[in-house]
């Protein structure tokens, strides 16, 4: 495999689709409030793709050197691509700073913005880098909720108003908890390996059998969240779309269960349908505001 296709498989180009549907859905909002969208909202975008590229990419810099080498690959070919990833991911951070810099150039940062990026950089810096890596102490996947469905949307959205509104939090919690169903199911198909070699992901922390109830109720607790908009005040027509997805989530907790009592698992449709879950829920609430 060449350096380039290594590289692209490390950076998870699906984590970014996921970004650019969080961030729409953050723009998204600001619009449906009567905000302008910034042109220097594309570059909001590539600061957040530069973040997570870097990222995931001193996520496998700093992965443990016991772990065993793949079958086509020697210790020499370990190590170059270790310096390769510790290069790329020093570039990522430059064209980072670069971009920010830009972004203030151009007054396109108000104080809740920065406030936010600041907190993104360093969560995502402390998923990956040692001594916290929390990616190794089973907070990993909280760290990548939080900044999917929580930081994205609302940097998107401070680029376009000056305060956060109600209506962004009120959805992206419910959001973060799919996001981190989503990631849970993810760590699923890899869990004796992670076992094996004490991978600190948070099902390794918490045990299967922990591990499958807190699922459930993650994905049950953010329909029912959606569920209680319009009893703050927001109109259902704005909220009904994502309900399209819970016999997804139904089917997902389906799977899980029968996994749990011995069924042979599918894990591909498992992390598939997982990641539909959330991809479509954001998707459908994106597109709902931005019609309107």
């Amino acid at each position: 495999m060449s350096r380039l296709r290594t590289l692209t498989r490390l950076a998870r180009p699906f984590s970014l689709i996921l970004s650019t549907l969080t961030f729409s859905f953050g723009s998204g909002v600001a619009r449906y409030l009567g905000n302008d969208l910034l042109p220097a909202a594309g570059l909001s975008l590539l600061w957040i793709f530069l973040l997570q590229i870097a990222s995931a990419w001193l996520v496998e810099y700093f992965r443990s050197p016991a772990e065993p080498l793949p079958d086509a690959e020697t210790p020499r070919q370990r190590e170059r691509l270790r310096t390769l990833l510790l290069q790329a991911s020093a570039a990522a951070l430059t064209l980072l700073a670069a971009v920010t810099i830009l972004l203030l150039a151009l007054k396109a940062l108000n104080p809740a913005a920065m406030l936010v990026m600041g907190l993104a950089f360093a969560l995502m810096l402390a998923n990956a880098v040692p001594p916290v890596r929390l990616i190794s102490r089973g907070f990993g996947e909280f760290a990548q909720a939080i900044f999917l469905a929580y930081l994205i949307p609302a940097l998107a959205f401070l680029q376009q108003a000056d305060r956060l509104h109600s209506l962004v939090t009120l959805l992206a919690f419910p959001l973060a908890l799919l996001a981190l169903a989503y990631l849970l199911a993810l760590d699923f198909p890899s869990y004796a390996a992670d076992l094996k070699y004490r991978r600190g992901s948070l099902l390794v922390r918490l045990g299967w059998e922990r591990t499958m109830p807190l699922h459930h109720g993650l994905v049950l607790a953010a329909y029912a969240l959606l569920a209680l908009g319009p009893l703050l005040g927001y109109p259902l027509a704005l909220l009904w779309p994502v309900f399209l997805t819970f016999p997804l989530a139904l089917y997902q907790i389906f799977m899980l269960r029968n996994i749990g009592v011995g069924a042979k698992p599918v894990w591909s449709l498992l992390t598939a349908n997982g990641a539909a879950i959330f991809a479509l829920s954001a998707y459908l609430l994106t597109l709902t505001f931005w019609l309107r």
